[in-house]
């Protein structure tokens, strides 16, 4: 037997079937007309931005980073309750604008921006994260070309990392923005050409749990957005933190510290020095923010045994969830948290494998997990479904097409 992730504790049950956003899965199922799913609770966002809020410094502007989740419907609540979104293509861009989000709140990043994404930027009023000099030219030109004048931020390599996280972005040589030795002349640059200079961005990690590596992390950005405008000339307009909170997917792993970070980062902005009293500054988030309100709900279609272990088959599988069969960035494969809708909160009694539907021993949502006993027709809840769940996963893998998404709000 293989340990599992917890559910999220704002999951409950009715006469034993799980709830999401106060209705039944099999009521939700019956009523998409099929499995496999994904279904958000809108009432869980609405609750974890609360919860944000209260933790971080009012001054703190709250982001969405939609490369997490970029589902419309769920994008136009992220844009009612956050304050701006971060995009990362021209397709998220065209999504967040008609779901309704103002053009000044948002940001667009990305180390290959192609000249048309560019241009639609521009013409958006959208602040470009330049990720570098070649970058920052183009823009400059192409809003020289048309007639219009560029809102321009540079995304910083820092001279630190973000320890702890699970996926790096600073402190080392990357494709991700510019080095910081080389953030003031081209700063320099984009005041000269007479673009509107916008500030910084700087990104040292993400899906980080340790409170006090995310405190230290913050500290070392504002000390260097201080040094690097000093050396420009004048404060950076805006600052842009970058995000790197974590959630628990594993077992052992805790929830992250969020009024630690806050009180620690409002003491720290408070400090700064003389001059940065117009800076803005932001905070962006995604996993954080939606990964918890996310269940992807899976039919099982065959019970089977082979060489004395018992698999469970679903209809779905890696190519809808790749982060939990293990193959999206993970070295050693542990299990997300999972549950039979029907049993939710149940002893477990078996150890199975549960396995999507697809031609590949990759496949796997669930290890030796220990569970209810499981019959053909019953749903597999997999939990942590909000974030890099529908976009991340290779729908087109063997024909089987991507699964709906629903948000209940």
């Amino acid at each position: 037997m293989k340990p599992m992730g917890t559910v999220p504790a704002a999951f409950t049950a009715q006469d034993g079937e799980l709830l999401i956003g106060g209705k039944t899965a099999s009521a939700i199922v019956d009523a998409a007309g099929e499995t496999p799913l994904f279904v958000y609770d809108g009432a869980m966002l609405r609750a974890r931005m609360h919860s944000l809020r209260q933790a971080m410094p009012e001054r703190l502007a709250l982001h969405y980073a939609m490369k997490a989740n970029p589902f419309a419907p769920l994008v136009r609540l992220m844009v009612e309750i956050a304050d701006g979104i971060d995009v990362a293509s021209v397709g998220e861009m065209r999504i967040a604008l008609d779901a309704g989000a103002q053009p000044q709140t948002m940001s667009f990043a990305g180390p290959g921006k192609r000249d048309a994404e560019i241009e639609a930027a521009i013409r958006a009023g959208v602040a470009l994260n330049c990720e570098s000099e070649r970058q920052i030219d183009r823009a400059i030109a192409i809003g020289a070309g048309l007639g219009l004048r560029p809102k321009l931020a540079i995304r910083i390599n820092p001279d630190f990392e973000l320890k702890g996280s699970g996926m790096r972005m600073g402190g080392r040589p990357t494709a991700f923005g510019v080095d910081a030795v080389d953030v003031p002349a081209l700063a320099k640059r984009i005041i000269g050409a007479g673009a509107e200079w916008h500030g910084f961005h700087i990104y040292g990690g993400s899906q980080a749990l340790d409170a006090e590596a995310l405190v230290d992390a913050q500290a070392a950005t504002l000390a260097l957005a201080v040094r690097l405008s000093a050396e420009i000339g004048t404060a950076a307009p805006h600052v842009n933190l970058g995000g790197g909170f974590g959630i628990p997917y594993f077992p052992n792993e805790k929830p992250l510290d969020i009024e630690r970070i806050g009180t620690a980062l409002g003491e720290a902005l408070a400090a700064l020095p003389s001059g940065f009293e117009a800076t803005g500054f932001a905070i962006e988030l995604g996993r954080w923010l939606v990964g918890e309100a996310g269940v992807y709900l899976t039919r099982i279609l065959d019970r089977k045994s082979s060489h004395g272990e018992t698999f469970l088959v679903t209809d779905g599988g890696l190519h809808h969830q790749l982060a939990a069969s293990g193959n999206f960035g993970t070295v050693v494969r542990r299990n997300y948290p999972l549950a039979l809708a029907s049993q939710f909160g149940a002893e477990g009694t078996e150890v199975v494998n549960v396995v999507g539907c697809l031609c590949t021993p990759l496949d796997k949502l669930g290890d030796q997990v220990f569970l209810p006993r499981g019959a053909v027709g019953d749903i597999v809840a997999v939990f942590m479904a909000g974030a890099y769940g529908a976009s991340a996963s290779p729908s087109a893998f063997l024909g089987h097409g991507p699964a709906p998404e629903i948000l209940l709000d």
